[in-house]
């Protein structure tokens, strides 16, 4: 039976759809990969276009709230990608292990819309070198990833 993993962010937006995304990504028979918010708001468009660079298609995922898996869904990990969530994480009964993982948040970097890209391409990246990582450490072979598109 695939371990379950939750990924956990305040919004629900960027961050945790990406670290889903590349945990499917890389390991769908290994694990089920899930996201949630705190406080979820919609998928900011460039979370969209950075991960449609690397050709994972988030078109069909929505933002969900941590209360729509808490005592329903059992979770061998809870991994946080934000301080925010890290703080104010409720307690999941029965999780195996509980992981912080402080990632900036792109949708939160001002600037031009050059520079907003190149923080959420960054931030991709970020995500993906970690999951790659973290699999390793769990004994699991990693294919090469999605080549990455140039900044």
């Amino acid at each position: 039976m695939a371990k379950r993993v939750l990924f956990l962010c305040t919004g629900n937006s960027a961050r945790s759809q990406m670290a889903e995304a590349f945990l499917r990504h890389y390991a769908a028979d290994e694990f089920e990969a899930y996201s949630a918010g705190l406080e979820p708001k919609g998928i900011h468009p460039l979370t969209v276009q950075v991960m449609q660079e690397v050709g994972l298609d988030l078109s069909d995922q929505y933002p969900k709230s941590v209360s729509d898996y808490l005592g329903h869904i059992h979770f061998g990990y809870v991994i946080t990608v934000c301080a925010n969530a890290e703080e104010r994480c409720p307690i999941f009964p029965g999780i195996s292990q509980r992981l912080h993982w402080p990632l900036d948040d792109p949708a939160a970097f001002s600037g031009t819309d050059d520079a907003r890209l190149h923080k959420f391409r960054e931030v991709r990246d970020q995500i993906d070198d970690q999951i790659r990582a973290w699999l390793e450490g769990q004994g699991v072979r990693v294919e090469p990833g999605p080549s990455r598109a140039e900044a």
